[in-house]
């Protein structure tokens, strides 16, 4: 095994540290707060995204009209 993977490998130990670790930072009611608003940014992300490529595609579809 590589030693440059080894701090990338997670176990399940690790993950209910963070998870423990999150709750006392944050609490229980807060959480899914957090969780709603990372939802509705990947959302808007997702969002963006998808008009960046429709906007990418009608803009050369518009050029290959332009030069005929």
């Amino acid at each position: 095994m590589n030693a440059l993977f080894l701090p990338l490998m997670i176990g399940a130990w690790q993950i209910v540290l963070i998870v423990l670790v999150v709750l006392l930072m944050f609490g229980g009611k807060k959480i899914p707060e957090l969780m709603r608003g990372l939802g509705s940014g990947l959302k808007e992300f997702k969002e963006a995204s998808k008009d960046d490529d429709t906007d990418d595609n009608s803009d050369s579809a518009s050029k290959i009209d332009e030069k005929k």
